[in-house]
């Protein structure tokens, strides 16, 4: 009962979060230039972005395909793609993309994959991301001055922020990750606190789970440091899986046939809105994000930068949400009519 009434509050959320995007976005705009310069783009130059979003999708599939070998779990790259398209649905339709792993979680049990060997992957699945995301961000602040401020000056408040939040969210999960112990101390220290001035009721249910959930962390920490190539090799490929996304954005602006702009500076215009929103509590960013590529892109994309944003944002997130949704309705269709027998997965 408590899951459906979650589920309901998401719908809700969502639906109620993308009509104030879509007021926010078309209200007082000419939407008949905007589909005008949509029709005349060149159809061809969108196509590869499509492609660029499939990619993403399955650049993080074969993050959990190679892992899963790590741990002598044999599985089909195409299981692999289902789970990580139930991923991304999940965090694209949950604020702050909490519904993507705990239902990763849930498809992998139907392939008799134990709870801690998945829960322990798409942890360092999370911790990557984010990193990557995080060095890019730095990157950009550090080595990019001039593009900075050419291009970011009236949002400079959001990125730091953005940025900030990554950071304290990486650093506060390695501390979780490398110093279990120190951890579980600050936070049991924290809980204590909250419980005296009674903005939290005492449960030692609660501190239980605490434990059991810090065990998990221990557990990573123990994989990190036994598979130090493997971290390697799942950072390279994040980095990759990252800025194929971000090159979506470029393929927008070959289709509506702008000119004077580099490549390079059109995605990492493009991450520098993902490190900015990637923390918020929205869906996909959603609503944030379309306000801060109007303003930032609007040097580069002039006259067509509403079409470029409804392209850009087409492609980049609803495309990738309409992507997975479909493939999660098949895994959910696969694993309805289809079960592994026990001990189908060979773990060595």
């Amino acid at each position: 009962m408590q899951t459906k009434k979650k589920a309901l509050f998401n719908i809700i959320f969502l639906l109620l979060v993308f009509g104030l995007t879509v007021y926010g976005v078309f209200h007082g705009e000419d939407l008949g230039a905007m589909t005008e310069a949509i029709r005349n783009s060149k159809i061809e130059w969108l196509i590869p972005g499509i492609c660029l979003v499939i990619f993403f999708i399955w650049g993080e599939s074969i993050i959990i395909w190679y892992m899963m070998r790590s741990f002598g779990i044999r599985l089909k790259r195409r299981i692999c793609f289902l789970f990580s398209s139930v991923g991304f649905f999940f965090s694209c339709i949950t604020p702050s993309a909490s519904g993507g792993q705990p239902m990763q979680i849930y498809f992998m049990k139907k392939e008799k994959i134990p709870i801690p060997v998945s829960t322990v992957i798409l942890m360092v699945v999370t911790i990557t991301y984010k990193l990557v995301l995080v060095l890019i961000g730095l990157g950009i602040l550090l080595f990019g001055r001039g593009f900075l401020h050419r291009y970011l000056q009236d949002i400079l408040p959001v990125y730091y922020l953005g940025l900030g939040l990554n950071v304290f969210c990486v650093g506060f999960m390695t501390i979780l990750v490398f110093h279990p112990v120190m951890a579980e101390s600050m936070l049991l220290k924290g809980m204590e606190i909250l419980e005296r001035i009674h903005l939290m009721k005492r449960k030692e249910e609660r501190r239980q789970k605490l434990k059991a959930s810090m065990e998990t962390y221990r557990e990573t920490a123990a994989y990190l440091k036994e598979h130090k190539k493997v971290l390697i090799h799942v950072m390279l490929i994040t980095f990759v899986q990252r800025m194929a996304l971000f090159a979506v954005t470029w393929f927008v602006y070959l289709a509506l046939q702008r000119h004077g702009t580099s490549p390079a500076d059109v995605i990492f215009l493009q991450a520098v809105i993902s490190v900015s929103v990637d923390m918020l509590p929205l869906p996909g960013g959603m609503g944030i994000s379309e306000t801060l590529f109007m303003n930032i892109f609007a040097p580069v994309f002039q006259n067509v930068l509403l079409p470029a944003m409804v392209l850009s944002r087409g492609l980049g997130y609803y495309s990738q949400l309409l992507i997975s949704a479909l493939f999660t309705a098949a895994a959910q269709i696969y694993y309805s009519g289809i079960k592994p027998k026990p001990g189908s997965q060979k773990i060595c």
